[in-house]
Order: C-alpha cells, then structure tokens, then sequence
C-alpha cells in the first residue's frame, strides 16, 4: 500500500467518523416515542384499570333454618352510628377460668371487615381469593350456619387485606360496598339483588389506597354514599336503583376511608363527611337535598379512617392517622345558613387523637386510643372534656396499652380488642380508668381491627382472617 492510499484511507475513516458525529448528536432518539398523558393509560384522576363487573351476579344458598332474634346492629357503629349500645341485655364483666364462650367461628379471606346484625342473621363482606370475588356472606347469629352468599367476580389483590367495610341493613335491604367501590343492594330476607353501582366507572371515582373503606348508610330506605369524583355524594333509592340527589364536587375531593355520619345541628338534619380535600355537610332533606349546607378546607390529609364526630353543641372532632393530629371544629347557624370556626389544632402527641377507630362520646366526654406517634402516651386509652382535647382527664396507663383494634360502650361497660385478639373490659367512666378483665379470645390472631357487633349478647369480631361470635349473656 502507497503512502498516498494510505492517507486516502485515514481520510475517508475521519470523516465517516465526524459524519457520525454529527449525526449522533443531532438525531432525536425519541420521535418515535408516544408521549404518556396523565389519563391515557385508564389511571388519570385516580382511575385505576376499570373491570367489566357484573354486580350481584353469583348467588348459593346453604340454608333457611336459623333461630330469629329480636335485637339489631345494623351497620357500622350501630343503630345510632355512635357505638354505644342501647340493649337492655346483661353481659359478663368477667369471663371466668373456662374463658370466653365461642359459639362459632369462621374463616374468612384476608382483611378487615365488620359484621353487621339483623334479627338473628350476621351478615358480613368477604373476599373470596380462590372464586376471586367479592361475597356477602349471611350467617345464623345463634350457630354461624351459613343461610347464602351473593356476589360478583372481580379481581382484587392483598393490600393489607382486602375486604374492610360493613354492610348496612334495614328490614327490606342489604347495601354494600366492595373493596374497589362497587355498590350492591339486596332484598335482605332472600338475598335477591336489587340494583348495583359501580362508582368508579360512573363517577371517576379514585379508590382509596387500601381499598375502600367506607361503610354505607341507608336512611329511610335511601342509599347515601360520599364518593368523590365528578360528585361528591349521592343518595340512590333502595327500591328501584334511581338516583335521587347528586351532591356536586367543585373542589375535586376524593374518597377518604371515612363513613357518612347523619347529624341533626340548627334545625337542619345534614350528612357529614370528611374526604380527602376537606369536610362538608350536605342537606338531607327540604326542597334543596343533596345541596352542600357548609364546607371547610382546614382539614385535609391524605390519609382519613376515622368518621367525623359530631356532637350536639355544634361541635365535630375530626382526627386521622400519619402524623395528622386532630382538629376540633364548630358550626354556627343564623337564619338557615352555617359558618365553621376552626377551634383548636394539634399533633398528635398533644391531645386526643386517633388512626383508625372514631372517638365515643359517651356522658359529654370523648374516648380514644392514642396512636403510635402519641408521644408518651402512645396506644393508651384516653379520656378528654371537648372543651379542651389536648387535657387528658385520664390515661388506661403505660402497663395497659391497645393497638389499632375497636372499642365499644354496652350495658355499662367498655369492650376494647387489641391487635392479638386480646379482648378487655373495662367500667366506663369521666374519672378514671377501670379495668374489669381481660383474655385472650384466640391464638395466632393478629391485625384484630374489624368494627364490633352486638346483638341479643352475641359479640362478633375479627382478626384479619378470622371471624368468632362471642356468647356475652350472664
């Protein structure tokens, strides 16, 4: 090879390599990427994968022998949604050397939801993870005999369990709500379906992280839901499916893990509910029904379990978990139109506050498991005036100390389930902690965080894969 093709050649291998150069720096590798819009992929304001769902369209019956009772706790919280009983039957205070009495248990798919009680029949929302289905499951009160199940097929996966709601049930009807917002009425003696919902495909609906968790309520005979989406509540007659009111949503708040609470302020029976985004009232009754009464941004977390508390002078105390805290807010009502004060604000750490379970008001004061982040008094029950939330009036003390379990008031006594299905009775009272017994209702148990039920002195509740009844009666 001559010097000169030699050069020729470097030459040529230069400038194929500055040609390349060029090239590279100035071609745009993405053209023939598509850009991924918020939305184009069926997630855009929360809207996850939408299912096809045939709502209500699995149905077996096992029975139709149980023993009628006469005593009812009809949806979360009970009749009044206050969890406080208002039977006149007698319970235990103590369970004795043999422990508690079992009647019955069952086991369940994964998750945290809470029985509600008819007349001698529990009914209670399951996840079937092997028919990959949602399922009400009605059982005999007196001997957990499975009457039927109705429910639907849909794909749901374990996140920190999977179904957590309590139907709500009248003489007529069964309501329900699913894991992923899917709504269900039903006949409640046959377990015929009436009309299902599905909110997230009709409203954009976003469902909570968790699944949803809020329990439905029916108030005569109407089906009230907080939502979220393109509204923010609405109320669906039980009989026919119709949609009778459509709240609207003109801030863009979203489901919390919060239930609809009716309150009764100013001459004015309204629907509370504290969503993501803020809390408001909503008429439920007059010529303007569905309309919003009041609203506040003050309170607004990400995060919200527990129900708005509303007591009769106006107040509501609102708490949540994750570093929330608590915030005691106050209506105040002139000729028909309502103003919010916000009165007082604070972490947790500094007064009552709580992360899964709503406070009771019990006898004008308000009682309370502290969560973790509680500062020193962290996971203990907690009694405080609502004239000053941050004072506590008495502690259950650092040796008795609870988790994110329930608690309730009946005949005299408070009953609180910690993680483990520790179960504890204490005396209520305004001036200090009263402990009566305490026992392990089963072993292996945990993330016992269910809602109770009581009726007839049957007591149902739940770890996260198991439920038992409880005979109570003395």
């Amino acid at each position: 090879m001559t010097k000169r093709t030699l050069n020729i050649i470097l030459i040529a291998i230069s400038t194929l390599a500055l040609v390349s150069i060029v090239w590279w720096l100035s071609a745009d590798p993405t053209k023939d990427l598509t850009v991924n819009l918020e939305g184009a992929d069926n997630r855009g304001a929360g809207n996850a994968f939408v299912q096809e769902v045939t709502i209500g369209e699995n149905f077996e019956e096992f029975s139709t022998k149980y023993q009628p009772m006469s005593e009812t706790w009809p949806n979360f919280r009970g009749a009044d949604r206050d969890n406080i009983s208002k039977s006149p039957v007698k319970l235990i205070d103590k369970f004795g050397p043999e422990g508690p009495k079992i009647v019955w248990s069952h086991e369940l798919g994964e998750g945290h939801s809470g029985a509600a009680i008819y007349k001698g029949l529990a009914y209670v929302m399951d996840y079937d993870e092997e028919k990959r289905a949602d399922v009400l499951r009605c059982y005999s009160l007196a001997d957990g005999t499975e009457q039927w199940t109705r429910g639907y097929d849909v794909a749901v996966k374990r996140n920190h369990g999977m179904s957590r709601t309590i139907p709500a049930v009248t003489d007529k009807y069964i309501l329900t709500i699913g894991p992923k917002c899917h709504v269900m009425c039903l006949d409640r003696e046959t377990g015929n379906f009436r009309w299902g919902l599905d909110i997230v495909k009709e409203y954009g609906v976003e469902i909570p992280f968790w699944y949803t968790g809020q329990c439905p309520l029916i108030d005569n005979d109407v089906a009230i839901l907080g939502i979220g989406g393109s509204k923010m509540m609405v109320a669906v007659n039980c009989e026919t499916g119709e949609k009778l009111w459509e709240t609207p949503n003109p801030n863009g708040w979203q489901m919390s893990h919060s239930s609809v609470m009716p309150y009764t302020f100013g001459g004015r029976k309204m629907y509370v509910y504290s969503a993501i985004g803020g809390i408001l009232g909503v008429a439920a009754d007059g010529p303007n029904a569905g309309s919003i009464l009041w609203q506040t941004n003050a309170w607004t977390h990400s995060v919200v379990a527990p129900s708005p508390l509303c007591m009769p002078d106006g107040k509501i105390f609102l708490t949540a978990g994750y570093g929330a805290g608590s915030m005691m807010i106050k209506l105040s009502e002139n000729n028909g139109q309502f103003s919010v004060e916000v009165l007082d604000e604070y972490l947790p750490k500094d007064g009552l506050a709580c992360e899964q379970q709503t406070p009771i008001y019990w006898n004008g004061y308000l009682f309370g498991i502290l969560p973790k982040d509680g500062g020193a008094l962290r996971n203990q029950l907690v009694c405080v005036n609502p004239s000053d939330t941050k004072k506590v009036v008495w502690t259950s003390g650092k040796d008795m100390r609870f988790g994110l379990g329930p608690f309730f008031i009946a005949d005299n006594k408070m009953f609180i389930l910690n993680d483990d299905a520790t179960l504890t009775i204490a005396r209520p009272s305004t001036k200090e902690f009263i402990l009566l017994d305490q026992v392990k209702v089963f072993e292996d148990a945990h993330d016992a965080w269910a809602p109770f039920a009581l009726a007839d002195g049957y007591l149902i509740l739940r770890d996260s894969k198991k439920m038992v009844c409880i005979d109570l009666n003395i």
